[in-house]
C-alpha cells in the first residue's frame, strides 16, 4: 500500500520478466510465474500495447536502467514528429526551479519541445497511434497510465544539450503534483550521426563500458546510451524503498552531427491526471481507491498513515475513510 510497496512491485516484476544475465538458477524456477505475466501484459491486449521483453536489456542495476531495442516503429516515430510539426509550437525547453518550482529558461537546456496534451485533456483520448505508445509504456513499466505526464516530444539541434539533472523534484511545489517521477521512459524518435547520448555520470558501470570514437567526449563522462530510432530507455528516479537515487543523474549529450528527435515520458508516484485536474485540493474529502474503506477497518489508518492519510507535502489516498477531512 505504502509507495515503497508500489516500487517494490514494480521492481520485482522487472526481476521476472528481465532477470541479470550473470543471475542463474533460482530465476529459472520463476519461469512459470514469468510466463503467466506476460500473457496478462501481453497476450490479452490489443497489438498496439504488446510489448517483447526479450528485446528489453538492463543496462544497470546502479541506477536501475533498461534499454528496449525497437520500442516504437518506424510509423510511430514519424507520427509523433509529425503531430509536433504540424502544430509548429516548438518552443525552447525549460527547467523546474528548485526553490519555487516554477518552469524557467536555463542555459542547462537548450532544445525544443512540446507536450502532446494540456492539462487532463491529454491527446491520448484522441489519437489512437499515442494511445496505443502510452498504453505500451505503461504495459513495460507495471506503473498506472495516469500516473504519467503528457509524452513531451524534444528536438535537438546543432550544439543543443541537457546538462546532468535529477528527474525527481527538489522543491515542495512540484512533489504535490503527482508526488516524485519513479521512473523515466526516454524514446528516441531518430539517429544521430554523432553525440546527443544519454549519459549517466554517477552510474557505478561507467568505468567498465568500452567507448571508441564513434562517442563523443561528453558521452565517455559516464555510463551512456546511443540514439537509435525506436529505442527506448527506462530508468528509474526513485530506490524501492521510494528513497531518491542520485546515480539516476543524467544528460543529453550536445549533438554534433545531425538531429535529434526524442519523447520523454515522466511517470509520478501516483495519478498525475487527478492533480492536473485540482484533486489536490484539501477542500474535497474523496477516497481515491475503492479498498479505501476496507483498509479503514483493518486499522490501516494508524499503521501506515503516509499513504492511507498523508503529510504536509502531499495528501493520502483515503482521507475520508480516515475521516481526515
Amino acid at each position: 500500500m505504502e509507495l515503497r510497496v508500489l516500487l517494490s512491485l514494480c521492481c520485482f516484476s522487472f526481476l521476472l520478466l528481465f532477470p541479470h544475465p550473470c543471475h542463474g538458477g533460482w530465476f529459472n524456477n520463476l519461469k512459470t510465474k514469468r510466463e503467466s505475466l506476460l500473457r496478462l501484459k501481453s497476450e490479452d491486449a490489443a497489438p498496439s500495447v504488446r510489448f517483447d521483453p526479450t528485446r528489453v536489456t538492463q543496462l544497470s542495476w546502479h541506477p536501475r536502467a533498461f534499454l528496449y531495442k525497437g520500442f516504437l516503429t518506424h510509423e510511430e516515430c514519424e507520427h509523433l514528429i509529425k503531430l509536433v510539426r504540424a502544430k509548429d509550437k516548438l518552443e525552447k525547453s525549460m527547467v523546474a526551479d528548485n526553490e519555487s518550482g516554477k518552469s524557467v529558461a536555463s542555459e542547462v537546456r537548450t532544445s525544443s519541445g512540446m507536450f502532446l496534451s494540456k492539462g487532463q485533456f491529454t491527446i491520448r483520448l484522441q489519437d489512437d497511434i499515442v494511445a496505443g505508445i502510452e498504453e505500451r509504456i505503461a504495459a513495460w513499466t507495471f506503473l498506472p497510465p495516469e500516473n504519467g505526464e503528457a509524452i513531451q516530444i524534444l528536438r535537438y539541434e546543432l550544439g543543443e544539450k541537457y546538462e546532468p539533472h535529477f528527474d525527481y523534484f527538489h522543491d515542495k511545489v512540484n512533489q504535490q503534483l503527482g508526488g516524485h517521477r519513479i521512473a523515466t521512459v526516454l524514446m528516441y524518435l531518430s539517429d544521430v550521426e554523432k553525440g546527443g547520448e544519454t549519459v549517466f555520470p554517477n552510474a557505478e558501470g561507467k568505468d567498465v563500458q568500452e567507448k571508441d570514437d564513434s562517442w563523443s567526449d561528453c558521452a565517455k563522462k559516464g555510463y551512456a546510451v546511443k540514439p537509435s530510432e525506436g529505442d527506448a530507455l527506462l530508468f528509474f528516479s526513485l530506490h524501492p524503498d521510494a528513497t531518491t537515487d542520485p546515480l539516476s543523474l543524467h544528460g543529453s549529450c550536445p549533438v554534433i552531427e545531425g538531429e535529434k528527435w526524442s519523447a520523454t515520458k515522466w511517470i509520478h508516484v501516483r495519478s498525475f491526471d487527478k492533480s492536473l485536474a485540482g484533486d489536490l485540493s484539501y477542500g474535497d474529502c474523496t477516497d481515491e481507491n475503492e479498498h479505501c474503506t476496507q483498509w479503514a477497518l483493518a486499522g490501516e489508518c494508524q499503521k501506515n498513515p503516509l499513504y492511507m492519510v498523508g503529510n504536509e507535502q502531499a495528501k493520502g489516498y483515503c482521507r475520508k475513510s480516515c475521516n481526515a477531512c
